[in-house]
């Protein structure tokens, strides 16, 4: 079942041409479009379903610098710092709330894993600390559990997914952008080796310069011309409960479940670093590269195979660009939710909270998460395709980073000093021999 999404209108003819064409209208596209309609660049956004109808929409809603990899905490601040004046900016709610995220735990060795990475954020200047037993007791009131510690950040906070997208997207409308929903691209034009053009299924965009911020979808749009992008996806399963009490006003991740207090008076809840992993042939052909992660990560991992992998076999890896193509043949990703993890995680939650044991379950989703070897997204222009630019394989972390990347999406698009330094999110690592391995969950 796909979560609600606020509507976005979509412009209702192509434009001839562009300076900027972005693949994919996720919170990162969207964020992309913003900031270069910002700076008076024209911007045109296509997506194959609905603006933020994917993984935009169906994640917790956590904006966290907490527990990041070390190479992503210069980002992810420059997008706290962004997250908590936009809704001011851009004149709409997109849900965020600077409400702090709360880890708790009764595992030694994940409070010894927050010290150290506690001490090697300092240098950051990050407002995130370690709490004692009674401290992590004080701040989880109505809790049951015993913890013997927790990390707490007070600076981080929270967003609503279902909004958020949306409202950056018609922001960046209001500035020039113009959106085409129910339009996939479906693939790029070159001259000499360079980007000319965006075809789509309503005609081609001429432009020099096309970013692809496709989630899910982005390996096989590279493929299509050549880029090796070793990305996979796994599924992530959510759900929302009824309006209930508040016991919490913010984001907690506990050993069994995850929560983060919603607007509408409810709670997104999740079973914490769960998800499930569908075999493909893909999984096969970067088997190599993931490995790394997989042993790091394997006990957190359902594997699953089935008619995925035979759907993924049949799937083209090269199309006409006249003739329809897979995107059009999928407009959204709507992946069945792992209902026994779900009723696991919702009842865990009663159980730590006693309180709200009548809670009920009001909505269930699933979505599916692009990842990286090292769980760093790209961010980068690809050398051997002037002109072709990737914001995608974040790994979980897209929500919270959106804002920020798709700054320095649109820095290095326009050819501007970046926010941030963005050599940790270049493509070249992908395919240089660089080690790519987690430094922390995927």
């Amino acid at each position: 079942m796909s979560p609600p999404v606020d509507p976005v209108q979509s412009d209702p003819n192509l434009p001839k041409s562009a300076d900027v064409v972005i693949i994919g209208g996720g919170i990162i596209g969207a964020a992309t479009a913003y900031y270069l309609a910002k700076r008076g660049m024209s911007v045109a956004v296509v997506e194959k379903g609905r603006i933020a109808g994917e993984q935009s929409s169906r994640n917790w809603g956590w904006c966290r610098q907490q527990d990041r990899d070390q190479a992503e905490i210069p980002l992810i601040m420059e997008s706290l710092r962004i997250w908590s004046n936009l809704n001011a900016e851009i004149g709409a709610d997109t849900g965020f709330r600077r409400t702090g995220v709360l880890y708790v735990t009764e595992d030694p060795q994940e409070l010894a894993k927050w010290e150290r990475w506690t001490e090697n954020a300092r240098k950051h200047q990050l407002h995130s600390h370690l709490l004692s037993a009674a401290e992590a007791q004080a701040m989880t009131l109505g809790c049951d559990t015993k913890w013997i510690g927790g990390l707490h950040t007070p600076s981080d906070g929270r967003g609503e997914p279902s909004m958020a997208g949306p409202a950056i997207a018609t922001a960046a409308r209001k500035l020039g952008a113009t959106i085409h929903q129910n339009c996939a691209a479906r693939g790029l034009e070159t001259e000499g080796g360079s980007v000319s053009g965006v075809v789509t299924e309503h005609g081609t965009i001429r432009t020099r310069r096309a970013l692809c911020a496709g989630g899910a979808w982005s390996s096989m749009f590279c493929r299509r011309h050549g880029v090796d992008l070793p990305q996979l996806t796994v599924r992530a399963s959510v759900l929302r409960t009824e309006a209930a009490p508040e016991v919490f006003d913010s984001a907690l991740g506990t050993p069994d479940f995850g929560l983060r207090r919603r607007l509408d008076g409810g709670f997104t809840v999740g079973y914490r670093n769960q998800v499930s992993f569908h075999i493909t042939p893909d999984a096969l052909r970067y088997l190599r590269r993931f490995w790394p992660a997989f042993k790091y990560e394997s006990r957190h991992i359902k594997l699953e195979f089935g008619s995925d992998f035979w759907k993924a076999l049949m799937t083209p890896r090269n199309w006409p660009l006249d003739k329809p193509s897979p995107f059009e043949a999928v407009r959204i990703l709507d992946p069945e939710p792992d209902r026994k993890l779900l009723d696991r995680a919702l009842g865990n939650f009663k159980t730590g909270y006693p309180s709200l044991k009548d809670v009920k379950m009001a909505e269930a989703w699933a979505g599916m998460i692009d990842i990286t070897p090292d769980a760093l997204p790209v961010i980068s222009p690809v050398e051997a395709i002037p002109g072709f630019f990737l914001a995608t394989g974040f790994s979980g972390h897209g929500f919270g980073i959106g804002p920020g990347a798709g700054r320095l999406a649109a820095d290095l698009l326009a050819g501007e000093t970046p926010i941030v330094d963005p050599k940790p999110f270049r493509y070249s690592r992908m395919i240089d021999g660089s080690k790519l391995e987690p430094e922390s969950r995927l």
